[in-house]
């Protein structure tokens, strides 16, 4: 890559983030969502989109894992992961605002930026990438930035009402068996026969392929994928709820609402648990025109994805208010540090696993595999983020997300303390 040009000192601006500005429970929270969103990402790498991994593996074990995975990590890191972006976008404004800088502006470029990653991620890695969609749905939050607090509710509200109108949509067309033609034009199933064919296609691709024709076959997927759907409807919602969050300034000063809090922990567990439950019984994440329990159970993920996501959240703000606690936990927030370089990493290591020009096991790893598997690679992940952070400033992919945001080389290494 050519050296990008330094500027010259002018009005004030956004920098990358201080050591001594950073908040680490933020850095903890990202950490752990990057664990659970290998979790949940690991049937993605491994199987082809559609299809269940107890119809390839009915026995008991393999059972239990995926459900357990549908109830503790479906969509809840997900979900904290996306909090936490709406959260950094109320942190970085509030920063912008009091250096006196401008923040529309190098916000946008690192929105750009973001969604280029995300792309290059799809084309050449895997298609279960997120940040495309992040950094689109990030366009429409900033309209929310300026809102007031309860707005912001209201909206998240609004945006979330979207998904579950879908979902009752299906839930009732699952009990009657009958709906609108428009509607059930814009629920749109797949067409079984299309849907087994997709799948052979992916099987087929990714266990004897190319690598040239895994990039075509994605290449082909990418403009449906860039399509609005109603997931990013959810995603906005949540969004929303961490530009709420950073706007309270609850992370800033966590004693004063310590309160707030301990509520959230526990409604949200128990909200978390028994939708949840709902939604593991259920069995899938994908609605049904004829399972009435799996469209009840997706219908209710919609609010017990993010009770439990404040559960975990909550949990660990609560945890890091101690000293013990935060050297525990302090491994974790060098994942988080680095969250992006590791969430690239992980689908580097698993496609080159699963994938024909790596060892060529998709479709063969059963989900109790898959999670010993991915507990594996996250305890290769910890202590190399430690060793990284201990001679670098940011991760690589940080590194130069920050560099062309700027539009300016960041500094790399840590200095020494003289």
């Amino acid at each position: 890559m050519s050296a990008l040009p330094h500027t010259i000192a002018s009005p004030p601006m956004i920098g990358p983030v201080l050591d001594q500005e950073r908040i680490g429970a933020i850095d903890v929270l990202r950490g752990v969502a990057i664990l659970g969103i290998l979790a949940v990402n690991m049937g993605g790498f491994s199987l082809p989109e559609g299809l269940p991994a107890h119809q390839v593996w009915p026995d008991m074990v393999d059972g239990t894992v995926e459900r357990l995975i549908f109830f503790f990590a479906q969509e809840k890191f997900k979900t904290l992961f996306s909090f936490l972006f709406g959260l950094g976008l109320a942190v970085q404004m509030m920063r912008a605002e009091a250096r006196g800088a401008s923040f529309f502006p190098r916000y946008l470029r690192r929105l750009c930026v973001l969604w280029l990653i995300g792309v290059a991620h799809f084309l050449l890695l895997w298609d279960g990438d997120i940040l495309h969609d992040y950094a689109a749905d990030g366009l429409i939050l900033l309209l929310f930035s300026r809102r007031s607090l309860k707005a912001l509710l209201v909206w998240a509200g609004i945006f979330l009402c979207i998904p579950l109108v879908f979902f009752g949509i299906t839930t009732h067309y699952s009990i009657t068996r009958q709906v609108n033609p428009q509607l059930m034009k814009w629920i749109s199933w797949e067409d079984p026969a299309e849907d087994q064919e997709s799948i052979e296609e992916t099987r087929h691709i990714y266990s004897r392929g190319t690598y040239a024709e895994m990039i075509e076959f994605r290449a082909h997927e990418l403009p449906r994928d860039l399509l609005p759907e109603t997931d990013d409807a959810y995603i906005l919602a949540v969004f929303l709820l961490g530009l709420y969050a950073g706007r309270r300034g609850i992370f800033r000063n966590v004693a004063a609402h310590l309160p707030l809090i301990r509520r959230v922990q526990r409604w949200g567990l128990m909200i978390g648990v028994a939708g949840n439950a709902a939604f593991a019984v259920g069995g899938s994440y994908d609605p049904s025109p004829t399972s009435v329990m799996q469209n009840v159970g997706r219908m209710c993920l919609l609010f017990a994805a993010p009770a439990m996501s404040f559960f975990y959240a909550s949990t660990i703000i609560l945890l890091t208010q101690g000293e013990a606690w935060r050297r525990r936990l302090a491994p974790l927030a060098a994942v988080g540090r680095m969250a992006l370089s590791n969430y690239l990493l992980q689908s580097l290591i698993c496609t080159t696993i699963f994938y024909s020009y790596g060892l060529a096991l998709f479709g063969k790893v059963r989900p109790s595999l898959g999670l010993l598997l991915t507990i594996v690679i996250f305890l290769i992940q910890i202590p190399l983020s430690v060793w990284w952070l201990r001679r670098f400033q940011f991760g690589p992919i940080e590194w130069l997300w920050r560099s062309l945001t700027y539009w300016q080389r960041q500094p790399m290494r840590v200095r020494r303390r003289q």
